[in-house]
């Protein structure tokens, strides 16, 4: 099931490119920052996934966020190339890039280069063909045929281990954002990696209930309360 997932190509799907998201952020109702989600063609003909996050300025005085996940993916699928975090989160600083390589033809090899703080090292890892990063991943689950109460799968490499991580499809619901009022299918990632599908507290995701599967809403749970991505406008 997973290698017909892993081989479908990318020219079959309707995401539009390039594609930019703004996100409004409330923790509790209140305003809380701001957050995009974009793709685009990368110079190599792939695919060029960027997503940011950042903190109001009432917020910043006590806990700073500046987020920046960049993601590079394969021309013909959301097979991973290149994967950079770059996060400044209070007093917690991460830079960690990743490289896939190919390998004999059956296996990649994930190069990890913890580039900031302490953690400064270089690692490799044995990782499977076609394998995704946390946000590509997010994107080809995308083009999946999405059905209530059918699972899907994506195999993600993240956290320095390779994970087959269940969505759930959950409900259709109709949703309100500052960009409009969309037809919705509600997903939930049963969170292991650390990465765009946490594993900290559960996140729940409403795509447009049409081909394009543009996210217009995000909760996640937080150690108090919940943090919302509210769409708030859209560019092509």
């Amino acid at each position: 099931m997973l290698a017909g997932f892993l081989s479908r190509p990318a020219s079959a799907l309707s995401i539009p490119v390039p594609e930019h998201l703004t996100f409004e952020l409330a923790w509790e109702g209140i305003y809380a920052g701001t957050s995009t989600l974009s793709i685009s063609r990368d110079a190599g003909d792939g695919y060029k996934i960027v997503s940011t996050a950042a903190s109001a300025d009432y917020i910043s005085v006590f806990y700073k966020v500046r987020d920046m996940i960049e993601s590079v993916t394969r021309p013909d699928s959301f097979a991973s190339m290149s994967y950079r975090v770059t996060s400044h989160e209070g007093k917690h600083v991460k830079d960690l890039g990743l490289l896939f390589a190919g390998n004999d033809g059956r296996k990649m090899t994930a190069f990890i280069d913890y580039m900031g703080g302490p953690d400064k090292r270089e690692k490799d890892f044995k990782t499977p063909t076609g394998v995704m990063d946390p946000l590509s991943s997010f994107f080809f689950v995308r083009t999946l045929p999405l059905v209530v109460g059918k699972p899907v799968y994506v195999t993600i490499f993240d956290d320095e281990k390779v994970w087959n991580v269940e969505v759930q499809v959950l409900r259709k619901e109709r949703v309100q954002t500052w960009a409009g009022t969309f037809n919705t299918i509600l997903i939930r990632p049963v969170m292991k990696s650390s990465g765009i599908f946490r594993r900290n507290g559960d996140i729940y995701i409403w795509l447009t209930d049409d081909a394009r599967r543009m996210p217009v809403m995000l909760e996640s749970k937080v150690k108090i309360g919940s943090i919302k991505a509210i769409l708030q406008k859209v560019s092509y």
